[in-house]
């Protein structure tokens, strides 16, 4: 097509688009596709003509107009906690599965060690505190640990110790993900040898509605940390394709995006420990409780399971399209 018909065809067009400015996105991102088609003709049959000049310089401006006049949907810290955080918990659901399963299989056969060595929940749990929990059930207080400290100063004590206990589980994934797995280890002892005490007592249910108030989000954190801190010893294992130091800087990156998500659950399981468990068993009534647990359980398998996976799909689909 020579020039002067190619300007003709299309001048009304372009002196529109010039002229007769849009606010509409999808208007104008239209504009934009169009022109930049029409540049590529330009300067591939005309590279040294006005004409391509001119076009380039329109495109330029609509180009320009589109990101001056995007808006931003959310801020920083809103775009980190609705994408980014949810994309990089999906990349490593395979680690958060693993850190479960070690954590919920030691916790298993620490009651079932429970179950048959009376000596065992006191080597594991310690002789002052099995003891301390035995005089609080004989006076029909069985959970009055909860209740002798003053809630506030519980409530900044707890949430100091989980956050340092969860950075720690994390920061042992540097020693090839085994100092995380032995963290998991211990937590899962624990909470096994300390689950199976109370319901020996019969007392199982009465302490999953109190302990588990708080425990839900506790224990996810824990294991949540042992899967930042199992992201980073794979990092090293298995670098791929990358350099070991590249590879370990990204699992370091992606393991630290996990735990700063961790500090505001901390801190809310912190504050339910501290102000809520206290009174549960004593006062508070046992739907309460339930939609509290309820509520915790249901928030970490859609924020940590099910929604990134939709993130991801929604992600893919954006891609494709553009």
């Amino acid at each position: 097509m020579r020039e002067g018909l190619f300007i003709k065809k299309n001048i009304d067009k372009w002196r529109k688009y010039q002229y007769e400015e849009t606010t509409d996105p999808d208007e104008m991102a239209q504009q934009f596709t169009e022109l930049v088609n029409d540049l590529g003709y330009s300067k591939t049959f005309y590279p040294h003509s006005k004409v391509t000049q001119y076009l380039n310089d329109l495109a330029s401006r609509i180009y320009l107009s589109i990101y001056r006049n995007k808006r931003e949907e959310t801020s920083r810290i809103g775009r980190f906690f609705k994408t980014e955080l949810p994309l990089t918990v999906r990349k490593h659901h395979r680690e958060i599965l693993y850190a479960f399963l070690i954590f919920v299989g030691f916790a298993v056969m620490a009651a079932f060690s429970a179950a048959h060595d009376e000596s065992f929940v006191r080597g594991v749990l310690g002789d002052s505190y099995v003891e301390m929990t035995e005089d609080n059930i004989s006076k029909g207080d069985p959970f009055g640990v909860y209740r002798h400290t003053n809630a506030l100063n519980m409530f900044a004590y707890i949430a100091l110790n989980n956050i340092y206990i969860s950075f720690q589980v994390f920061v042992w994934g540097l020693f090839l993900g085994l100092g995380s797995v032995y963290e998991l280890f211990t937590n899962g002892v624990m909470v096994g040898s300390f689950q199976y005490y109370f319901f020996a007592k019969h007392l199982g249910w009465s302490s999953v509605l109190v302990i588990w108030i708080h425990g839900t989000l506790e224990i996810s954190a824990i294991i949540l940390s042992g899967a930042a801190g199992l992201i980073v010893g794979n990092s090293i294992l298995f670098p791929g394709s990358h350099k070991r130091i590249h590879s370990l800087m990204q699992g370091v990156k992606d393991g630290l995006k996990l735990m700063i998500a961790l500090v505001p659950i901390l801190l809310v399981a912190a504050f339910l420990e501290g102000f809520v468990t206290r009174w549960s068993y004593y006062s508070m009534p046992r739907w309460v409780s339930i939609l509290i647990l309820a509520a915790s359980f249901i928030f970490i398998m859609w924020y940590f399971v099910w929604y990134p996976i939709q993130v991801q799909r929604k992600t893919k689909a954006e891609k494709a399209v553009e």
